[in-house]
């Protein structure tokens, strides 16, 4: 099938990305951001969740959450590429709230396609918000969680925004099981990340008794995975952009040998190539959307190009926000430390740039043989 012009990106989709920037905009700028999880540079705030409740429930209400649950379930089934146009903002904004970790679970429960699944969507369209707990301790789609006479046991690492959600889908013993944070047998152990912006841990389960929404959690994942990966680089295109907009309005204004340091060739031009990473990746991220609404058969292949080109792009824009801001740039109270940190966590996030070659790699000498 043929893409759409424009990768399908309609005027309703642009008005729900503009609606979004507004929102972030009227609500957290970086000032408040800043205020909110960098207030003190204490290496504890490294456990800590720091975020607004009430902002994640105006995002509720705006019906954000529900905009990738199918229209079965009672959500907006809406295409990929508006759920990456409001990935994106919210990645410009460096957003705390579990809004990605809930949409990446909103996709594995679409592919389900069983009436507990459905049903667990229901829970997302009604405000709840979710996390994927799939991987053991070494990073791997593991079982690291078992399954004893119905209840779960054993603990899931890499656990994204494990102290905002009100569920976990957990895979274990080759299924999917829907888990509500409060039950009885959950514990959540955080882990210490440089994101100041988002929060990870650990969750142990022990005893669980959970709602089985899937019996084959290997196809399941797999074919949510390249709509996973394509809203976490969505994210790093918007944190990408804000890096760039940010220093290059400070080039203009920094005055060095009585010119604004945007004067200089040693600057100018490799906040040129910032612009171009950033573009190519933008490209990559909705080429990668549009092929999950209208070419599945090359949705992996296309997301697993777009992680790639936005991991690389992220390390290398965040290295010239940084240096370019000279010897404020790596001060606390600088803001460019919270979108350098945020990009490091994504570009490592679902595999960085390297891994998503290789298979990349592997998906086209497959196709070639």
């Amino acid at each position: 099938m043929k893409q759409p012009a424009d990768f399908g990106f309609s005027e309703e989709d642009a008005l729900l990305r503009d609606s979004a920037a507004r929102f972030f905009a009227d609500n957290l700028p970086v000032d408040k951001l800043h205020a909110l999880v960098a207030s003190e540079s204490d290496s504890d705030k490294s456990r800590q969740t720091c975020w607004q409740p009430q902002l994640w429930r105006q995002m509720v209400e705006l019906g954000w959450t529900m905009l990738a649950v199918p229209e079965s379930a009672g959500g907006m089934g809406m295409r990929a590429v508006a759920v990456a146009g409001l990935c994106e903002e919210a990645g410009k904004a460096a957003f705390p709230s579990p809004l990605l970790a809930t949409i990446n679970a909103t996709y594995v429960l679409a592919a389900c396609e069983e009436p507990a699944a459905t049903k667990a969507l229901e829970d997302i369209v009604n405000g709840a918000a979710a996390s994927l707990a799939l991987h053991d301790e070494q990073g791997r789609e593991a079982n690291a969680v078992s399954v004893d006479n119905g209840k779960l046991n054993g603990t899931a690492c890499f656990v994204q925004d494990a102290q905002k959600v009100e569920y976990f889908l957990v895979r274990a013993a080759g299924g999917l099981y829907w888990v509500a944070a409060d039950a009885v047998g959950v514990t959540v152990q955080p882990d210490a990340v440089i994101d100041l912006t988002r929060d990870q841990g650990q969750v142990s389960f022990a005893g669980v008794e959970a709602a089985r929404v899937s019996d084959n959690a290997d196809a399941v994942v797999q074919q949510a995975m390249p709509a996973i990966w394509t809203m976490v680089s969505a994210d790093m295109v918007g944190a990408g952009e804000w890096q760039l907009q940010t220093t290059v309005e400070y080039t203009k204004t920094r005055q060095q040998f009585d010119r604004p340091l945007g004067f200089f060739q040693a600057i100018k031009h490799p906040l040129v190539n910032v612009m171009i990473e950033i573009d190519k990746s933008k490209s990559l991220v909705y080429n990668a959307a549009c092929a999950i609404d209208s070419e599945p058969d090359n949705a992996q292949q296309f997301a697993h190009m777009a992680k790639a080109c936005a991991s690389d792009m992220a390390r290398f824009a965040s290295s010239r926000s940084v240096q370019f801001h000279g010897g404020i740039g790596f001060t606390w109270e600088c803001f460019v430390h919270l979108y350098f940190k945020r990009q490091m966590h994504n570009q490592a996030l679902w595999g960085d740039g390297a891994w998503h070659r290789a298979q990349l790699a592997e998906v086209l000498i497959g196709t070639a043989a």
